[in-house]
């Protein structure tokens, strides 16, 4: 871990289980904060506003500054921004992918989107969905946060972005472009927004197959925990590895 400075710490199997802080990850965050070293903790899930999951990782004991946090949301509106400032969108989500399409000077709008914009939300409805197809086959760019297929949801898995994502292309011809893990945009936007370098950052995450890849496609070095997704038996199944393998976030030591 020397000269490591910069940490992207996935949120989900690495800082929470299920609605649980995993122990010791409030302790890893001080570990950070008394070295000096910046830390963004990222999530695939566009829902929430920042302030949302502030205030969740506070009752749940850990205390992190709003700026600490980066979602598919944001990386979703800087991503437009970049292509189209100030453009126009159709777009299927919640608070957090609104919220953060508004920051950036985006027009939400039914009238004539130039990208349908589709994340995570509860309350997919056929009408809407439908609309979103008849967008694209109009022309819209069709953007999604995040490829994730399901969710966790009470009583079980849920459909999420990617499934529905699957629906709109199945009647449109139209694949998306999605902006989340694992692709390497959303590990170079946070970068970005942490002023770091790949050189010296690392991704901790609990997925072989979007933290791990997507952090060794962006230059980062790569932390795998198995309090997530990927056991240590999995691992052999990927043609890539992670650079260090810890049981969790405890066990990971901070270097002056």
């Amino acid at each position: 871990m020397e000269g490591i400075k910069h940490y992207l710490i996935d949120m989900d199997g690495v800082i929470l289980q299920g609605t649980k802080l995993i122990p010791g990850a409030a302790e890893f965050i001080q570990r950070l904060r008394t070295k000096g070293a910046s830390f963004l903790i990222l999530t695939n899930n566009s829902r929430y506003i920042l302030r949302d999951l502030q205030v969740r990782l506070h009752d749940l004991g850990l205390e992190v500054p709003q700026e600490a946090i980066f979602t598919s949301a944001l990386a979703t509106a800087q991503f437009l921004h970049t292509q189209r400032p100030g453009g126009k969108a159709y777009v299927l989500g919640e608070a957090g992918l609104t919220t953060a399409l508004h920051d950036i000077g985006y027009i939400l709008t039914d009238q004539k989107p130039e990208y349908v914009v589709l994340g995570e939300t509860t309350t997919y409805s056929f009408e809407r969905i439908t609309r979103a197809i008849r967008f694209v086959m109009a022309g819209a760019r069709f953007i999604t946060t995040n490829p994730d297929v399901t969710g966790p949801g009470e009583g079980g898995i849920v459909p999420a972005t990617g499934a529905v994502a699957a629906l709109i292309s199945a009647a449109t011809g139209a694949k998306p472009y999605f902006i989340g893990k694992p692709n390497p945009l959303m590990m170079r936007t946070a970068l970005r927004t942490l002023d770091a370098h790949s050189e010296d950052s690392v991704i901790i995450g609990d997925r072989m197959d979007t933290d791990i890849v997507s952090g060794i496609e962006s230059g980062l070095q790569t932390i795998l925990v198995l309090t997530g997704v990927t056991t240590r038996e999995q691992v052999e199944r990927f043609p890539y590895r992670p650079t260090w393998i810890h049981k969790s976030v405890a066990d990971i030591e901070v270097e002056g």
